[in-house]
Formats: structure tokens, C-alpha cells, sequence
């Protein structure tokens, strides 16, 4: 019986430069208190990781429907990202816009992602109050491990 390939995320070691890559994070204004801990703890994992800071690219939008746009244009840039982390916060409230916002953003992460074969991680929060979105700040670093596990499979998979 032959031997089923098994694809994992393999680690990388920034300290070597044929590993380089660039690295986008289009981070939502609206909910700032939020979304900055959010980039924070992204940008304190790659940190962590010793990933080159000249790599790294922010952008700042306006709110969570803008991030769509913003990611379209940075897969396909001339710059070779090979991951876009959106973080953004959405929270409930009195009315129907909540539902609207979350669908396209979610929509939009999605679409890019799928039609530019680019990982574009979906960290988006979306919660009911200010209380469960501080409560997932931990997710602008989950954003970072997952678009690197991304990156690694991707790569596995095309060589």
C-alpha cells in the first residue's frame, strides 16, 4: 500500500532570507479601540516570530466594508504578498446594518481569496457588544498563525 502525502504547515525561520515574503494587514478604523489591540496582537506575533518588519505592510480603512476593496488591490499588486490578514471590528447594533456589514466583508475576504489564490484570513470580529469583541483580541494573532500555515500549504502544494 503506498504511503498517503500528508500536507502540514512546516515552520519557517525568518533569519533565512530565501524565506522572505511579503505580508499585508488592512486593518478597519471604526471600533479603533478594538481593531488597534487587534493589530497589535498580530504585530506582536510576527514579532514573536522575527518576521522582518520591512515586510510587513498596514493599511488603514475607514470600517469593515472598505477592507474587500482594499485587500482586492493588495493580492493583486506588484508587491507578491503571499498572505492579506483583515482585521476589523463589526458589533450589534439596534438595527439590520449589523447583518449587512458582516455579510459583505465576509463576502468580500472570501471573493478575493478565491479568485487571486492568496490566503486572505478573516479576522473580523464579529460580536453582539464592545464586552465579546475585547474579549477576542487574541485573534489578531490567530489571524497571524493562520496565514502562515497558509502560506506554508500553499507552497507544499504548488512544489
Amino acid at each position: 500500500m503506498k504511503k498517503i502525502r500528508e500536507i502540514a504547515a512546516k515552520p519557517f525561520n525568518f533569519s533565512v532570507s530565501d524565506e522572505g515574503f511579503n505580508l499585508a494587514i488592512v486593518v478597519s478604523r471604526f471600533n479603533e479601540e478594538i481593531t488597534e489591540a487587534l493589530l497589535n496582537a498580530a504585530l506582536q506575533r510576527l514579532q514573536e516570530l522575527k518576521f522582518p518588519e520591512e515586510r510587513i505592510t498596514v493599511v488603514k480603512v475607514p470600517g469593515a466594508v472598505e477592507i474587500g476593496l482594499i485587500a482586492q488591490q493588495l493580492a493583486v499588486s506588484e508587491a507578491n504578498y503571499l498572505a492579506i490578514i483583515c482585521l476589523g471590528a463589526v458589533i450589534r447594533g439596534d438595527t439590520d446594518h449589523y447583518d449587512y456589514v458582516c455579510q459583505q466583508v465576509s463576502y468580500a475576504c472570501q471573493k478575493v481569496a478565491l479568485e487571486e489564490s492568496i490566503p486572505v484570513i478573516f479576522g473580523v470580529l464579529t460580536t453582539d457588544n464592545e464586552e465579546q469583541a475585547l474579549a477576542r483580541i487574541s485573534k489578531g494573532t490567530e489571524a497571524v498563525d493562520v496565514a502562515l500555515t497558509m502560506v506554508s500549504v500553499l507552497d507544499q502544494l504548488e512544489n
